[in-house]
């Protein structure tokens, strides 16, 4: 069986996500506490850092008595986490006050009309000294429906013990992983290649640094073209050459820390909790862990990493909109930010916070994630975001099976099938 036909057999007809399947209570209420403060619910990522905690008690303190935040941890994956809030939400649940969305899934809820838009008075508070792009993935149809809470996005961690200039484009990275390889050195360069999110996310970076982009800025149609051939050949020749990790096809973003930790490569393109695990986890190896701007695709054309983070929504169906907005501007305040960033490894979105001497001594590449932030890219901006993911995840997996004319020309069918509801998806 070919690889088509492999990937046919696992299709499956779109469906409409079961939204009403299960009976949902409504958790929390909409009262009060013992104290007589108005009950705001906030379902956000499960953070084990205590940083969310800290900051729905602070802004409660600081409510001079009007409302009390309660933080409710969403399941710890984000299929898990959009399938809480989206059977809820369309449920009409009123115990949802504030929403913890990632980046990707305003445009969903916005057209679902799920969640309120920021106008007024709000969205003035919430966009000063906010980061342009971290601000474009809460915009959809030229509203703003969701505010950035905290940010991310990838750069290049390496060793300078193996590699003491660190590479400016892919070809370059690869040709060193070949070299090290020859030597008997360790030459892995870790990446997100499992059939998941991640891969969709590498994809993205690479198509958006070669000059294109997935789809146009209107979300109505695929754009792909010539940069997507050129992003798919790219996955294709590191998979294909002595840089691809044996288990690249199971990695996501937590086996690329390890490996690097283990001592087996020599690259990681990874987020910045990378950092503090290896001064915990290695302090030798530690010693030699460096970083740099993501790779190039081609040498006079910048990088653009994706950018991630969550957004802050508060939703249609509450009973304290007014009390929801005042509390999420508090709970993504300077101070919240910076704790978040510091305890939670969580970047900021306030641009005033890079350059905090307090940022800065945890955050020695503080410039590098700011500088990648401002030219970051967004991924695909539509309310059909979950199918568009998988269509490209499933069409680039394995990336060393990539043929890049003929898996862009079939994601681009998928995608189109996917935008107007019908036809299949892996």
């Amino acid at each position: 069986m070919d690889r088509r036909a492999r990937r046919a057999w696992r299709w499956r007809t779109l469906a409409v996500l079961p939204l009403l399947a299960l009976p949902l209570a409504a958790c929390g209420g909409d009262g009060g506490d013992s104290a007589g403060r108005t009950t705001l619910n906030w379902y956000n990522f499960p953070d084990d850092s205590g940083a969310l905690q800290k900051a729905a008690d602070s802004c409660s303190r600081d409510s001079d008595g009007r409302y009390a935040i309660t933080y409710h941890k969403l399941p710890r994956t984000a299929d898990g986490q959009r399938q809480q809030l989206v059977r809820r939400l369309s449920a009409e649940d009123t115990s949802l006050d504030i929403l913890g969305l990632d980046v990707t899934w305003p445009p969903e809820f916005a057209e679902a009309g799920w969640i309120l838009p920021w106008t007024g008075e709000n969205r003035q508070r919430a966009t000063q000294d906010t980061l342009r792009t971290s601000l474009e993935t809460g915009t959809w149809k030229d509203k703003l429906y969701a505010v950035p809470y905290n940010s991310n996005t990838q750069l290049l961690w390496y060793r300078d013990d193996l590699v003491p200039t660190p590479p400016k484009t892919w070809a370059e990275m690869l040709d060193m992983a070949r070299a090290l390889a020859r030597q008997g050195k360790p030459h892995f360069v870790e990446i997100q290649g499992a059939q998941y999110e991640g891969l969709t996310v590498w994809f993205n970076t690479l198509v958006a640094s070669a000059g294109g982009s997935i789809m146009t800025p209107d979300g109505q149609r695929p754009s792909l073209g010539p940069p997507a051939d050129r992003a798919a050949g790219i996955m294709r020749d590191l998979a294909t050459s002595p840089a691809a990790d044996p288990s690249l096809t199971n990695q996501m973003e937590d086996e690329n820390r390890l490996a690097m930790e283990s001592g087996t490569a020599a690259f990681e393109l990874n987020y910045p909790f990378v950092y503090p695990s290896m001064k915990a986890n290695n302090p030798e190896l530690f010693e030699h862990f460096r970083w740099a701007p993501y790779p190039r695709a081609d040498a006079d054309r910048p990088a653009r990493p994706t950018i991630g983070g969550i957004d802050l929504a508060v939703s249609a169906h509450s009973r304290h909109p007014d009390l929801a907005f005042e509390a999420a501007l508090c709970l993504r305040n300077r101070e919240n930010q910076l704790t978040a960033a510091l305890e939670g490894g969580l970047p900021p979105t306030l641009r005033a916070l890079y350059t905090d001497p307090a940022l800065v001594k945890d955050y020695p590449f503080a410039a590098d994630v700011l500088g990648a932030l401002e030219t970051a890219s967004v991924r695909p901006k539509t309310p059909a975001y979950q199918n568009v993911s998988i269509v490209i995840s499933h069409t680039l997996s394995p990336p060393s099976e990539i043929s890049p004319a003929s898996a862009v020309a079939e994601i681009k069918g998928q995608i189109n099938d996917a935008l107007q509801s019908k036809g299949l998806i892996p």
